[in-house]
């Protein structure tokens, strides 16, 4: 693929996770952006929830996974970067997958013996995922930062990885706290920041 697609699959797949992310709370009364889980707009008990599943968060992980497997062979070669764009496939591409096609239960309980199998699947693929998100962010980071052309996506991947480490440690530390929800939102959004600027950058790159 050319780094010009490889871009465009890459923004075209935050972009619909944004999008779900956006329009799941506004189709569900009461729902709250800073206490409740993105997860819970489209629970098992939600009027749009198959279609934000099918048509965002699915779609959103296959683009994301693509577009990680994908953007190595783009940027410098470093074992450091391949690592950490395949942790991010693996852990946030198919784990977007996973957690569309096993939606939450109603609220999203992290009580065990109150969860569905969906739900403890759920929350498995989900927990991963912020475990080692940060991780591949500031593998890649420290990968880029050895190369001269690329040190303001390493300056982004590392700050990235940190403020993702922080509010991750906060969430995991209370999850059921009242604000939960604006703690998740500050750490997909910097993952859409990496996203995009790595996209951005190998899209500079198309023709060298």
């Amino acid at each position: 693929m050319t780094n010009k697609l490889v871009a465009y699959i890459g923004i075209l797949g935050v972009s619909l996770f944004a999008i779900a992310a956006i329009v799941g709370p506004l189709l569900i009364d009461d729902y709250s952006v800073v206490s409740q889980y993105i997860s819970e707009s489209f629970a098992i008990d939600t009027q749009y929830g198959k279609y934000l599943q099918y048509f965002g968060y699915i779609p959103s992980g296959i683009l994301i996974t693509i577009f990680c497997f994908s953007a190595p062979r783009k940027l410098p070669s470093s074992k450091l970067i391949v690592a950490g764009f395949f942790g991010l496939a693996l852990f946030y591409g198919l784990g977007t997958i996973l957690v569309g096609i096993f939606p939450c239960d109603a609220g999203c309980p992290t009580d065990v013996m109150d969860s569905s199998l969906a739900q403890l699947i759920h929350n498995a693929v989900a927990s991963l995922t912020y475990i080692f998100f940060p991780i591949c962010l500031l593998g890649i980071g420290l990968g880029l930062k050895k190369f001269e052309n690329y040190g303001r996506l390493s300056q982004i991947a590392i700050a990235m990885g940190i403020i993702s480490g922080i509010f991750i440690f906060s969430l995991f530390s209370d999850p059921n706290s009242g604000y939960r929800g604006i703690l998740q939102r500050i750490i997909e959004t910097s993952f859409i920041v990496f996203m995009v600027s790595s996209a951005l950058r190998i899209s500079k790159d198309a023709g060298k």
